[in-house]
């Protein structure tokens, strides 16, 4: 299964966001993570779809784009147009969950699914076939540099062996939250195989190697 690394640039420099978009393109990462944050869904407010558009202008590199916003059914829409190429919704927003999985569709972008920490595994069990990615908090959302939840492992367990059961093996699960060379390993050996990563990389000055290192340690520990 391959590992993929999605830099969160929640902890970029934001005064030279497109710089630091770039740099870790180069860097080697497969994604970068966009998290928007509405002030409601959770406590903080971050951006919007212009600015989404405008770093589109500026890379290439894939957006794995993260909404933490209660309505995603309305505003999913306006952020695809903006460059996002996956879209990330909570199962716990206020949108019915099939008719914006239905309306992702329409719009021809990927599609997954996040869950609180206190959000069962199971309850994403019934749209597993429909998704392109399963995102489990590993923190409380809404901010970074949090503590890692390492009692979210047998959750993403639970979910790999559900995808392993109904077929779809190797759907990504994606671990989103205090990841670095140490609990990449515990969330690649529990069945994780996209790890967004914002301090542990974007505090280093080397950016290819600290990518590099990230994905070695997930390759070494993944089942």
């Amino acid at each position: 299964m391959q590992m993929k690394i999605s830099p969160s640039i929640l902890a970029s420099d934001f005064s030279r966001l497109a710089e630091e978009v770039t740099a870790m393109e180069r860097a080697g990462a497969e994604m970068i993570h966009i998290d928007v944050m509405d002030g409601h869904f959770v406590p903080n407010i971050t951006l919007g779809p212009v600015v989404v558009s405008s770093l589109r202008k500026k890379t290439e590199i894939f957006f794995d784009v993260h909404l933490m916003i209660s309505d995603p059914l309305r505003y999913a829409e306006d952020f695809v147009k903006a460059g996002a190429q996956l879209i990330t919704f909570h199962l716990e927003a206020d949108s019915d969950v099939s008719a914006t999985l239905s309306h992702l569709k329409k719009l021809g972008v990927k599609r997954a699914l996040s869950l609180k920490p206190a959000t069962p595994a199971q309850e994403v069990f019934p749209y597993l076939k429909e998704l392109d990615m399963v995102l489990v908090m590993t923190v409380e959302p809404g901010f970074g540099g949090q503590k890692f939840m390492e009692h979210m492992m047998p959750k993403v367990a639970e979910i790999r062996a559900e995808c392993r059961r109904q077929g779809i093996p190797d759907l990504d699960i994606q671990v989103d939250g205090g990841i670095d060379n140490q609990t990449v390993r515990q969330a690649a050996q529990a069945g994780a195989n996209v790890f967004v990563a914002g301090s542990s990389l974007f505090r280093q000055t080397d950016y290819a190697n600290a990518v590099a290192v990230l994905r070695e340690n997930a390759e070494e520990a993944g089942i």
